[in-house]
């Protein structure tokens, strides 16, 4: 079976290939097709978002397609930045940038609270989409930490441990992130879906 995974973040999709990958499923990027439409992600919800990438990605190859969306919301900002989490500093602005702001609206913060949450939807041609979610408790430190991982890794502490994702190997990460749950509960959920297609 080959599956489509709906995303140009290099990052994600080595996540993706590294804790999704299974015998007989073929992993295909969006750099593998060309010509495939832009879907503007303005959901209200990080379903939606997801939902909406794989629907019109699967109606325009006929293939079965892989989306999520992930969003950091951070309790003393009202859960921002939310679904506006890749942009949170602007349309096309860096990694570095969308971290500079988080730090700066927390200054002087108690409350650094924070959850990763990843919503991970699967589509097949007709639109079906199924869904299952990832959660990661944590924490904003007080500066960028690490020179791994993406996006708010370098300020984000998951519960009970000591250093940002930044600062955690690959495997490390994948095994308490949000991301790294929603794809083991995806690969079980889906498992009779994903066979023999």
């Amino acid at each position: 079976m080959k599956l489509l995974v709906a995303t140009h973040n290099p990052h994600k999709l080595e996540e993706i290939l590294t804790i999704f990958a299974r015998p007989g499923l073929s992993l295909l990027s969006m750099r593998d097709i060309p010509d495939l439409p832009e879907v503007i992600e303005d959901g209200d919800t990080l379903a939606a978002n997801a939902c909406k990438k794989a629907i019109a990605l699967s109606r325009a190859t006929g293939l079965w397609a892989l989306a999520d969306d992930t969003g950091l919301e951070v309790a003393a900002l009202n859960g921002e930045p939310g679904v506006y989490s890749a942009r949170y500093a602007g349309e096309h602005v860096s990694y570095a940038a969308n971290n500079e702001k988080l730090l700066a609206n927390l200054v002087g913060q108690a409350n650094r609270r924070a959850c990763f949450r990843s919503v991970i939807a699967l589509t097949d041609p007709a639109g079906n989409c199924h869904t299952v979610e990832g959660r990661c408790e944590g924490f904003i430190a007080e500066s960028i930490q690490g020179g791994n991982g993406f996006g708010y890794d370098p300020v984000f502490i998951p519960e009970g441990g000591a250093k940002t994702f930044a600062e955690l190997t690959p495997a490390e990460k994948n095994r308490v992130s949000h991301r790294g749950k929603a794809l083991r509960a995806a690969a079980l959920a889906w498992a009779d879906l994903l066979q023999d297609r």
